[in-house]
């Protein structure tokens, strides 16, 4: 059963809420008093290695793509504090470890080569016979061009 604050990142795939860890702490900057105060900064902490709502394939993706996001136990660190607000700190890192997750598990297509056109080959070679000339029109004139 689905808790509403499990967290859904694509298709079926959903990153249950016991296993993202959250912690709070004091934003940093300017904010006088309030920042001094409150602990709005929201840290979220997701094992990527443990996580038990992953296959193989995709953890091993993940590992891949994240390779340097990743601690060396594996976990993901997502940290907010674009608000004054905790809970729309929560929702922000909430919303980044979606984006972060499903952006590594998107497989990409393969390039197809392709060719130049016969039309963008010639004005190719238009082009460079016209920076020929107009360099060519720069050269020293006189008698030491001769030799």
């Amino acid at each position: 059963m689905a808790s509403r604050r499990d967290l859904p990142i694509r298709g079926r795939l959903v990153i249950p809420a016991d296993e993202i860890h959250e912690a709070a702490s004091r934003s940093s900057g300017p904010g006088g008093q309030h920042v001094n105060k409150t602990s709005t900064r929201v840290t979220l902490r997701w094992n990527v290695i443990a996580s038990g709502c992953l296959s193989a394939s995709q953890r091993r993706r993940l590992r891949e793509k994240l390779g340097t996001r990743l601690t060396l136990k594996g976990d993901l660190i997502v940290n907010s504090d674009r608000t004054r607000s905790r809970a729309r700190n929560r929702d922000y890192a909430r919303a980044r470890i979606v984006e972060i997750v499903s952006a590594a598990l998107a497989r990409q297509r393969p390039r197809k080569p392709t060719r130049p056109t016969a039309a963008s080959r010639s004005r190719h070679r238009s082009e460079k016979t016209r920076r020929s000339k107009v360099k060519r029109t720069r050269r020293r004139v006189g008698p030491e061009s001769d030799a």
